[in-house]
């Protein structure tokens, strides 16, 4: 019987692992490298979800300041029909937010990695 159970825990933590390292099907990942170019490019809503204080003390020119916890509330801000490219301070709430934007019925979502940090 403990087998069965260890058995059973086993794989509830390996699908768990599996679904936060598996990225989301129409969720694109770039580097900072890669975004330098995308920044040149019309018709992309640029998305920064840091704290109004991180975006204070340092953003990239062009990006709007949407908090993660604010995302829900304020996502019929951003249009459907355009991409929209997320950047958080590492990468790790950008990836939060690009995921509940595709939850909410965005299909061109683009996560920086590495985020701010990376940003030089």
């Amino acid at each position: 019987m403990s087998t069965i159970l260890n058995a059973v825990m086993i794989v509830a933590v390996v699908w768990f692992v599996y679904q936060r390292l598996v990225p989301v099907k129409g969720i694109k990942n770039i580097s900072t490298t890669a975004l330098k170019q995308e920044l040149t490019q019309k018709g992309k809503q640029f998305i920064d979800v840091r704290t109004p204080n991180e975006f204070k003390g340092n953003h990239i020119k062009g990006f709007h300041n949407i908090p993660l916890f604010d995302l829900p509330k304020r996502a019929q801000e951003l249009s459907k029909e355009q991409e929209v490219v997320v950047i958080c301070q590492s990468g790790m709430r950008s990836s939060k937010a690009s995921k509940l934007l595709k939850k909410l019925g965005f299909n061109n979502i683009t996560n920086v990695k590495g985020g701010m940090s990376a940003w030089r």
